[in-house]
């Protein structure tokens, strides 16, 4: 009984480490709170936040509110939730994709300030996933929900499958934690799951079915090998940076259907 306890207090602990580092959702204190691993349930994270959207989508649409909006209110509480965490991290890259050579990159990264190419991208996401919402009249709460999961699913993409750039920086301990490429299964296989019960509950088309798996795989791999060939690894930005424009394509492919 004893043994059981602490093993549901272990994930309980996990998870709420993981709501806290990763979301700005206000918590009370809760004390042995352990950070290091939070990246093991970015996934489910990103399932939560997709919820919180798609319930907060509903409410404003149940008043009336224009899709265009409600839409754009949406992606304002989007970054909200997140507390702009992956967002600064996608601008960051940006700016440092502008320097010619790869030090100067991650030297640019490193610094706080937002330049001209941060900007710029920082506004394109922001426009991306606006827009592409507008265009998703039908199961708006399923393609945000993943959108989030996929976007985080990515990121574990970027930490188990290249290089950490930064041994000292802030995001090397995500490294440590998710360690070899079995733990992305998890992450992938709770997204699987979810997607299909999704769909027999709500009878979804089986293409737009088909669309938010493969879609999803594609884009969650395809943005993090990106980054991966541009910088020749990855830091705690270009991890934010994959979340965002996963995020953001998955959401405009998913509009053609």
């Amino acid at each position: 009984m004893t043994k059981n306890y602490r093993w549901f207090q272990k994930i309980y602990l996990n998870l709420i480490s993981s709501i806290v580092f990763y979301t700005s959702i206000p918590l009370p204190y809760i004390s042995g709170l352990d950070f290091t691993g939070v990246s093991r349930l970015v996934t489910l994270i990103g399932l939560l936040i997709g919820g919180i959207l798609g319930i907060f989508d509903f409410l404003i649409a149940s008043i009336g509110m224009p899709i265009l909006t409600r839409s754009a209110l949406v992606v304002i509480v989007w970054i909200i939730i997140t507390g702009g965490l992956h967002l600064d991290g996608a601008m960051d890259t940006a700016d440092g994709l502008a320097a010619p050579d790869a030090k100067q990159r991650l030297q640019v990264m490193a610094d706080s300030r937002i330049g001209a190419f941060g900007t710029m991208a920082g506004l394109a996401v922001i426009l991306l996933k606006t827009v592409a919402l507008v265009d998703i009249q039908n199961y708006r709460w399923l393609v945000l929900m993943a959108a989030c999961g996929w976007g985080r699913w990515g990121q574990q993409m970027a930490i188990v499958c290249y290089p950490y750039l930064k041994p000292t920086g802030k995001g090397y301990f995500h490294k440590k934690a998710l360690g070899p490429y079995i733990n992305l299964l998890p992450g992938l296989f709770s997204l699987i799951v979810f997607i299909t019960l999704a769909t027999i509950r709500y009878r979804v088309n089986l293409y737009f079915f088909m669309g938010i798996l493969l879609i999803g795989i594609i884009i969650a791999i395809s943005t993090s090998a990106w980054f991966n060939y541009k910088i020749g690894g990855h830091t705690g930005d270009t991890y934010g940076a994959v979340v965002e424009w996963t995020e953001a394509l998955f959401l405009c492919a998913l509009a053609i259907f």
